[in-house]
């Protein structure tokens, strides 16, 4: 009974023994985590520190590059690069926007035409058979005055030798003429009579002579009565033609007539008209009638009953070789307004009706800007709205730009730098 109670106590003693140092061991434990939890968060705080002044050094970074004029590709959304050394390979040019002198402009089309008395008409010198001169003529080729085109024989036809007949003629009226002279003095003829045969002389004496000159084993000759180029030749060769009938035309094309008309609407601005520049269809060139020596001949006070427009004419020096006869669009120059953005029609991109340039951002980049027009003169353009002045735009090759900005790529390297 005594070793029983002996066992019991030893067995509780080692277990309040075994208690106590677990308790100290979690006590331990616990205060070994604290310790290394607050290490950790001081540790933490420091790698905050740390990130927060590379944040603020970046920031300084990036203040730094802007004041240097260095952007990233953000701050320019949508701009297009072109470099330089594409520039280089092409007509490519910048202009730049400048308040000036502008004007008015009313467009139309109209006609070139010759100046009166700057052609002649050919006409055949008698009836007959037509042949070209030794000159291979044809529209376009230069002639001198006096120079014969055209041959007219008649000495296979019917009526006979044209020349033959008109010398026969002559010589006859000519005896005729001298025997009433004669007669009248006497009062054996009748004064009439007398006035009859000098009619019929004086008229033989002039067709004879029209054509005494002419002639030549070939046939009678027609001539160029100016100098100048064949404008039109109105008969072929073998053809017959009758005395006075209409050969050809021979224009010296030095002075020419640009003739348009004019709805009525305009009717109050035409007094401001004082010169026009013309295109030519075919080859798209502009003249200016200034550079042509061009003046104003008549503004049409009144519309033709029958029409709605009102006839404007010009003329000016042909130093173009411009051709008669071919229809030009006109822009006639008006009255001026002041301080107008105006910039070359050449700078414009049309899409979808609308219409854009490219301002220049940079040295390489670039933007598109949508504007909205004005009036025209077939070289430069009136801008309503969509730049001012002071700003930089692409003056030619517009194309160009807008082929870097549909590729889309960005050279490697490049920096937005002012």
């Amino acid at each position: 009974m005594k070793n029983i109670f002996i066992i019991t106590i030893i067995s509780l003693a080692l277990f309040i023994y075994g208690c106590g140092n677990n308790a100290s061991s979690s006590h331990d434990l616990h205060n070994h985590e604290s310790i290394e939890n607050h290490e950790g968060h001081d540790h933490n705080e420091h790698l905050e520190s740390e990130s927060h002044e590379n944040h603020d050094h970046n920031h300084e970074s990036d203040l730094h590059a802007a004041e240097n004029g260095v952007h990233n590709e953000t701050d320019h959304a949508g701009e297009i690069i072109f470099t330089q050394k594409q520039a280089a390979l092409s007509d490519f040019q910048l202009f730049e926007v400048k308040p000036e002198i502008f004007h008015e402009v009313i467009t139309a089309s109209g006609q070139i035409m010759a100046a009166q008395g700057d052609e002649m008409a050919i006409v055949a010198p008698a009836s007959g058979i037509i042949s070209f001169g030794a000159k291979k003529i044809s529209e376009g080729v230069a002639v001198t005055k006096g120079e014969n085109l055209f041959y007219i024989s008649s000495k296979n036809i019917a009526e006979g030798d044209y020349y033959t007949r008109n010398r026969a003629a002559y010589e006859q009226a000519k005896k005729a003429y001298e025997r009433a002279e004669k007669l009248i003095v006497d009062k054996l003829i009748s004064h009439s009579e007398f006035e009859q045969a000098k009619f019929n002389f004086e008229q033989a004496k002039t067709a004879y002579e029209a054509i005494a000159n002419d002639n030549s084993d070939k046939g009678i000759n027609a001539k160029a009565s100016i100098s100048g180029f064949i404008k039109s030749i109105d008969v072929s060769d073998g053809q017959y033609v009758d005395v006075g009938q209409m050969l050809g035309v021979v224009s010296q094309n030095r002075r020419l007539i640009l003739k348009t008309e004019v709805s009525q609407k305009y009717y109050n601005d035409l007094r401001s008209i004082s010169t026009a520049n013309f295109k030519i269809p075919y080859n798209n060139e502009l003249y200016s009638l200034k550079d042509l020596n061009g003046r104003l001949l008549s503004i049409g006070k009144a519309s033709d009953a029958n029409s709605a427009f009102i006839p404007v004419t010009f003329e000016f020096d042909n130093k173009g070789n411009i051709p008669q006869g071919i229809f030009v669009e006109i822009y006639l120059i008006s009255s001026p307004v002041n301080n107008a953005i105006v910039i070359p029609l050449t700078a414009l991109v049309e899409e979808q009706g609308s219409y854009y340039v490219y301002i220049q951002i940079d040295a390489e980049g670039y933007m598109k800007r949508e504007v909205k027009l004005g009036a025209n003169d077939g070289q430069n353009v009136r801008i309503l709205s969509g730049l001012q002045a002071g700003e930089t735009i692409v003056s030619k090759g517009a194309q160009l730009v807008r082929a870097a900005a549909a590729s889309g790529t960005i050279p490697h390297g490049h920096s937005h730098s002012h």
